[in-house]
């Protein structure tokens, strides 16, 4: 079992996480706690959830749960560049690592008996 850091997913999940925190900094005051601090809390669930897949003998309901919070987090974003919240700029580099964390995820869970 490799460890939790190491792993690709968890690498691209922690950029995420940090671009996340990075960019809703600029939100208005008005979505700062409210849109973008669900956002921050959602993308570290994403954490929890490697953390856990990693470490469980039965895989396959923590990742579950990281397509379940990773959707929401999708929808989150998608939600504060329709709202002018985020840039198009910013949600498109987003976009590029939300594409590979969900290959990888997909991948994972691939891999695990039902």
């Amino acid at each position: 079992m490799a460890l939790y850091y190491e792993l690709p997913v968890y690498k691209d999940t922690y950029k995420l996480i940090l671009m996340i925190f990075e960019y809703t900094k600029d939100f208005s005051r008005e979505y700062k706690y409210t849109l973008g601090q669900d956002m921050k809390r959602d993308a570290l669930q994403l954490v929890r959830s490697i953390y856990r897949a990693n470490k469980a003998t039965e895989k396959r309901e923590h990742l579950d749960k990281f397509i379940d919070d990773f959707e929401l987090l999708k929808l989150e974003i998608r939600l504060a560049t329709d709202m002018k919240i985020l840039p198009a700029g910013k949600q498109a580099e987003l976009s590029i690592l939300l594409d590979s964390i969900g290959k990888q995820i997909t991948g994972w869970r691939k891999t695990q008996p039902e």
